[in-house]
């Protein structure tokens, strides 16, 4: 007998190398959102990020009223809560939800 609890879930958005996710926000549908803390968010951030904090307590309802025919490009410090709000994104109905693989410690371009 198999525990269902020990299945992993199918990943309902892409993880992106920097360079394949650096292409794709030039798209002109692109939103890129930071989901650092704003303490994070001010020390340096990829040009033209908005900050949701995905840590906060209104992340899914800030995130809810975004529209769903946009291409979300996600990132934090190492890809970890990016990975995570993609998923509540995802989760929401979000088709088209990129995270930066490895954050923005592995991103080579240029910083705001």
């Amino acid at each position: 007998m198999f525990f269902d609890i020990f299945k992993s879930k199918p990943k309902k958005y892409v993880d992106l190398d920097a360079n394949a996710f650096h292409e794709g926000m030039k798209s002109k549908d692109a939103v890129i959102i930071d989901v650092r803390g704003g303490g994070e968010f001010a020390s340096g951030k990829i040009k033209g990020a908005r900050n949701v904090d995905v840590m906060g307590s209104n992340f899914a309802k800030k995130v809810a009223g975004l529209p769903k025919d946009k291409q979300y490009y996600l990132y934090c410090r190492s890809g970890n809560r990016s990975g995570s709000a993609a998923g509540i994104m995802a989760d929401q109905g979000f088709e088209k939800v990129h995270n930066l693989k490895g954050g923005i410690m592995n991103w080579p371009y240029e910083t705001a």
